[in-house]
């Protein structure tokens, strides 16, 4: 399997803190979704800007994943908020309609990810126009 370049791709909407890296980016999110991680934010601000890239950057590939996930038990084991806690594996599902289908994994990802119960969906608007305007 071939790795997706789109791996580490940050969207128009996130441009605001792109680069500082302040808030976790939304491909960062899919691969804690994906290996069943709960990073906080708290977490993301204390490590280095170098360590956040690396997250960024990180393949998404299955084995690079699970090495993602031990390195970031490891990175936060000592800090304050302690180690980040474990979650249910995310599982992806494709649905219906023809614009849904053209959209890629992580665009897909994204619109769901923006519009769960309980998020802030400031973005959302900006999201679904860029994604599907």
């Amino acid at each position: 399997m071939t790795p997706n370049p789109r791996a580490n791709h940050c969207f128009g909407f996130e441009q605001d803190f792109v680069g500082n890296w302040r808030c976790i980016p939304l491909c960062v999110r899919r691969k804690l979704d994906l290996i069943g991680l709960k990073l906080k934010l708290n977490h993301w601000l204390a490590m280095s800007q170098a360590q956040r890239q690396d997250l960024v950057d990180w393949d998404d590939q299955p084995t690079a994943l699970a090495g993602m996930a031990e390195h970031c038990r490891n990175l936060t084991r000592s800090m304050v908020d302690g180690e980040a806690k474990p979650l249910p594996p995310a599982r992806g599902s494709a649905l219906g309609g023809e614009q849904w289908q053209q959209l890629n994994e992580l665009e897909r990802f994204a619109l769901c990810k923006l519009a769960r119960p309980g998020h802030d969906h400031h973005n959302l608007e900006a999201a679904f126009s860029e994604l599907l305007g």
